[in-house]
């Protein structure tokens, strides 16, 4: 029975010694041991809040980057309709300008096709002109071959320049 039941001296000496130890805990192991979970929980706490601001500071950053991405889209599709509109001024410049030389150059043609047209005129009356003195000369000298109609003509001439100076006096 003396191992169910301990004895009362030993049961002191326990109780002592428990008593001891459990000051020397509570004086110096527990407050550490309080210090560190306390220590740990604010490690864990502080960690847990830089997690919250990390991910906060992602989500901002996230939505900064569509944000920006929104922006250079529109900044994308604005530089396109100014490119566009810059092209089609500068087609229609082109065309303008064409549709100018083409009309100059068909001006100088319908002018250069006038002038050539001219000189085509002034040639040919210069040729009728000369063929007309031609055919006159063949006609006068058949007609005048003869000294008879050579005076015949001379004195008709002097009958009209008489008559001429007649008139204008």
């Amino acid at each position: 029975m003396d191992l169910l039941i301990p004895d009362s001296g030993l049961l002191f000496w326990m109780g002592l010694v428990f008593i001891i130890v459990l000051f020397i805990l509570w004086k110096w192991g527990f407050p550490v041991i309080v210090n560190m979970v306390t220590e740990r929980k604010a490690f864990i706490d502080e960690s847990l809040r830089k997690a919250h601001e990390a991910n906060e500071r992602l989500a901002n950053i996230q939505k900064e980057g569509e944000s920006i991405l929104q922006e250079a889209r529109e900044k994308q599709a604005q530089i396109l309709k100014e490119a566009t509109a810059t092209r089609d001024a500068i087609v229609e410049k082109a065309q303008g300008k064409a549709r100018e030389e083409g009309a100059r150059l068909l001006t100088e043609a319908r002018a250069e096709i006038e002038a050539e047209k001219q000189n085509a005129i002034r040639d040919i009356r210069a040729q009728v002109a000369d063929l007309s003195v031609q055919i006159a000369e063949k006609v006068v000298r058949q007609q005048l071959s003869t000294d008879k109609k050579q005076m015949d003509l001379i004195e008709r001439l002097l009958d009209e320049v008489a008559v001429d100076k007649k008139t204008i006096n």
